[in-house]
């Protein structure tokens, strides 16, 4: 627990830009309340970027609902797996690195 309140307060943006994304769609889910940012590409460019649907698909796959989710977006299935495995590298490193400088 040490480390991870290390790692937090370490990567202060991410953790933000995270909780809040968590809380909004926590929101979402139970109380259908939308806090979510809306995509500034399609608000100007009225067109969906790659990006689009990627939060429903994530709420999709929160219901195990992976056949949904895949017809919102399919680059969850990419996105999701690459940004758990980018944490973890980078918690692994974060966790050598301290462990260099004590």
């Amino acid at each position: 627990m040490y480390l991870l309140r290390k790692y937090i307060m370490a990567n202060k943006i991410l953790s933000i830009v995270t909780l809040y994304f968590i809380v909004s769609v926590l929101l979402k889910i139970t109380f259908s309340i939308n806090i979510l940012i809306p995509c500034l590409w399609k608000t100007i460019f009225h067109i969906e970027c790659p990006g689009c649907g990627l939060t429903r698909a994530f709420i999709d796959i929160l219901h195990c609902n992976f056949i949904d989710a895949f017809n919102h977006n399919p680059l969850i299935f990419i996105v999701l797996p690459a940004g758990v495995f980018y944490l973890c590298i980078d918690f692994i490193k974060f966790k050598k690195k301290l462990k260099n400088t004590q």
